[in-house]
């Protein structure tokens, strides 16, 4: 027996060091600095822009008008093709991916340092262009950061290195937040904004590093009109060939609807149950901060464990369920126990499905263009809840009270789940996996 317990004992270590080893991996290290990158240029039009303006005395109506700017992000897949066919003149000699990241982040940094000049006290439409070249650049730098993290990684890696990715994008955002804040506070937001535009250097630094990804497809370079307008339906026109395509998009479209509806009421709910700002402070950002975090490497570490399929399973299920926890909430009434459960099993579940849910999107792509591809998935993926939230989910809630709104968001969910079951009984999983996703010679994990 204790010679048993001796052997057993290493084969344990070697399993736990195995679950870390993944995430210290070149690719896996790459695919969080790039996330820091993508990160920030959201904080920069998100909270920190409304505080600014809040700030600088601007009407509440002006404020919220300026969440436009975000609508950008789902329109990305429009000029993501560029991203894919078009070579940068000169740079294209240092990769199609390594070129783009360059010149994404000199925009971004630009923009960036454009709203830091404006003064929105004295033009807000200038402020207005400002946050929306923000956007633009932030979109089109996280096009190429998409595509350069799924290329980097190998199929083994996707579920580390997407968790790594939100690991940096979480750290960037609100490091970059924290930061314009603190420098704002002392030296002004024009100061505090300029310092922030230094986070657009890690990508840039990553790709010069590591170089072109290895896997990587080039196609070919486009020069007649036919030729360009193929580069632009090309990426579509493979992806919806394969078998199953359409309900894989349908998967795309609906499998966070639920969850997309319930958590852009949290704020209400907390508001209406009559929570302090420290109470929120305390459970919603610090509290909900770390559990996404745990989530994120519960979820990475799950992905290599259990598999694609199984994970992305689980995942959707937890998501779902995690919205009952906020119609328990809102049934007891003010409860801080009740708060940090509830915010808390919300972030670990949605830490966990962001790595595993965005490990499977990014399999779906075509190495050839995984630009275009993933710009489409990643837009499919948000634009129905927020759709919906807009327009329907206030009337909800006053129509039917929030216990049974949180009901209804777990009733969202079922599509979903029944769907990738169904997906994943019939093979439909399998056949309409992209490149990205094929273990090739030296991809399989040792």
């Amino acid at each position: 027996m204790a010679e048993a317990s001796e052997q057993t004992a290493p084969t344990e270590r070697r399993g736990l060091w195995d679950s870390v080893l993944p995430y210290l991996e070149k690719e896996s290290l790459a695919a969080f600095f790039v996330g820091v990158s993508s990160g920030f240029p959201y904080a920069m039009i998100g909270a920190t822009l409304t505080t600014r303006l809040a700030q600088n005395g601007i009407d509440k109506a002006t404020i919220t008008a300026f969440t436009l700017a975000f609508l950008v992000y789902n329109l990305k897949i429009f000029w993501a093709w560029i991203v894919d066919g078009v070579q940068i003149p000169l740079l294209h000699r240092m990769g199609q991916r390594v070129s783009w990241m360059l010149v994404a982040g000199v925009m971004v940094i630009a923009a960036v340092v454009n709203l830091a000049l404006v003064d929105p006290a004295k033009s807000v439409e200038a402020t207005v262009i400002a946050a929306v070249l923000v956007g633009v650049a932030g979109a089109t730098y996280d096009i190429v950061i998409d595509a350069y993290r799924i290329e980097t990684l190998k199929p083994y890696q996707l579920g580390v290195g997407s968790g790594m990715s939100q690991y940096g994008w979480r750290i960037g955002s609100a490091a970059a937040g924290g930061l314009a804040l603190f420098l704002a506070a002392r030296y002004g937001w024009t100061i505090g904004y300029l310092a922030c535009a230094a986070f657009a250097l890690p990508a840039m630094v990553t790709a010069l590093v590591l170089g072109e990804p290895e896997r990587h497809r080039p196609i070919a370079e486009r020069r007649g009109i036919g030729e360009v307008w193929r580069s632009i339906v090309g990426p579509f026109g493979e992806f919806f060939r394969r078998h199953g395509a359409w309900l894989v998009l349908l998967f795309i479209l609906v499998h966070k609807i639920g969850d997309t509806l319930a958590n852009l009421t949290f704020r209400l709910l907390f508001n209406d149950l009559g929570f302090t700002n420290d109470e929120i402070a305390l459970y919603d950002v610090g509290l909900g901060f770390w559990a996404y975090l745990i989530g994120v490497f519960i979820g990475g570490v799950a992905y290599s464990r259990l598999g694609l399929k199984r994970s992305v399973f689980i995942a959707l299920v937890l998501m779902g369920i995690s919205n009952l926890s906020f119609a328990g909430l809102a049934a007891a009434g003010h409860s801080n126990w009740g708060m940090g459960g509830a915010i808390g099993f919300e972030n670990i579940a949605s830490g966990y499905g962001g790595v595993v849910v965005v490990a499977y999107f990014s399999a779906l792509c075509d190495l050839r263009f995984t630009a275009s591809q993933y710009a489409l998935i990643s837009a499919g993926a948000s634009v129905v809840g927020r759709f919906l939230t807009g327009t329907t989910a206030g009337s909800l809630i006053e129509a039917m009270g929030y216990v049974n709104f949180y009901l209804l968001t777990t009733v969202a969910a079922l599509p979903g789940i029944v769907l990738f079951w169904w997906m994943i009984r019939t093979g439909l999983v399998d056949a309409a996996m992209g490149t990205a996703g094929e273990v090739g010679e030296g991809d399989a994990r040792n």
